[in-house]
C-alpha cells in the first residue's frame, strides 16, 4: 500500500505527509524505493517495516557533531541528502519511510541516562543525562511497537555496543548493557509521542538543557563520534 500525494488530507494523521515526514518528496520516494523496489509487493507490513528499519539504521551515519538543526535540515528529504544525523533525524527518516508505504507512524521522545558516552560529548552536554531522545512507533498487527533505527552497525562496532535489531513485534529501544556487561543507556523521562516532529519543543528543548551542544543557533558543536572512540582507547 502505497500513500499517494494529494491524499493526505484524507489519512489519518499517523500515516500524513507533514513539513517534516515529507514523504511525498521525490528523496523519500527514491530512498524508499531502493529498499523497496516495488513498494514491498508480496511483503507484510512487518517485513516492509523492518526493512526499512535496518536500511535507516545502517543507511544513514550517526552522528551528534555538524547536525543541522534548521527546520529545513530536520526535513525526511533533507536528512537523506545529508546521508547523517543523530537520533533525532533518523526517527524522523524512519516515521516519513514507513508512512510512504501505508504503515502509521508517530515519534517519540525521552529524556536517557548514557553511562558510555565519551568524555569529550559528556563536556558538551553537560553530563551523561541527554535530553529528547528519539524513536519512532510504528503500528504494525494491531499494535504499536517502538523502533530505534539509531546507531549504525559500524558505530556500533567501535563502542562495543550490539547493535539493536527489529522484528516488527517487540520494541527495539536500547541495551541497557553494552558487550562488556556495562550499563549502556536507561530511560528517565518520557514527553510522549507525536504526529508530527515538534520542532519547538525538540529543538528549544535541546538548547535549553545542552547549550554548550550548540556551535550556533541551529548547528552543534564541530567534531566526530569515531574520533571520540579511537580516543577513549581501552576505556571501552
Amino acid at each position: 500500500m502505497s500513500v499517494q500525494a494529494g491524499n493526505t488530507d484524507l489519512l489519518h494523521p499517523n500515516l500524513a505527509v507533514t513539513e517534516f515526514l515529507d514523504h511525498d518528496s521525490d528523496v523519500v520516494r527514491d530512498f524508499v524505493h531502493g529498499v523497496l523496489p516495488d513498494g514491498g509487493e508480496g511483503m507484510t507490513d512487518v517485513e516492509r517495516a523492518c526493512a526499512l528499519y535496518y536500511a535507516v539504521r545502517d543507511g544513514i551515519h550517526y552522528e551528534v557533531y555538524g547536525a543541522d538543526l534548521t527546520r529545513d535540515g530536520l526535513k525526511a528529504s533533507s536528512i537523506i541528502k545529508r546521508g547523517t544525523g543523530f537520533c533525532v533525524h533518523k526517527s524522523i527518516v524512519y516515521a516519513a519511510a514507513v508512512r510512504s508505504v501505508g504503515i502509521p507512524s508517530r515519534l517519540y521522545y525521552g529524556d536517557v541516562r548514557n553511562h558510555l558516552a565519551s568524555p569529550q560529548l559528556e563536556e558538551l552536554m553537560g553530563g551523561n543525562i541527554f535530553t529528547y531522545h528519539s524513536l519512532a512507533t510504528v503500528f504494525l498487527d494491531g499494535r504499536w511497537v517502538r523502533a530505534t533505527p539509531v546507531f549504525n552497525k559500524m558505530l556500533c562496532k567501535l563502542y562495543r555496543i550490539k547493535p539493536l535489531e527489529f522484528d516488527g513485534r517487540t520494541d527495539s529501544m536500547y541495551h541497557p548493557y553494552d558487550e562488556n556487561g556495562r550499563r549502556h543507556m536507561e530511560f528517565l523521562r518520557e514527553h510522549g509521542e507525536f504526529d508530527d516532529f515538534p520542532y519547538d519543543v525538540v529543538v528549544d528543548g535541546i538548547r535549553a538543557n545542552h547549550p554548550k551542544l550548540f556551535a550556533s543557533r541551529h548547528t552543534t558543536a564541530r567534531g566526530s563520534l569515531v574520533a571520540d572512540a579511537a580516543a577513549q582507547g581501552d576505556r571501552l
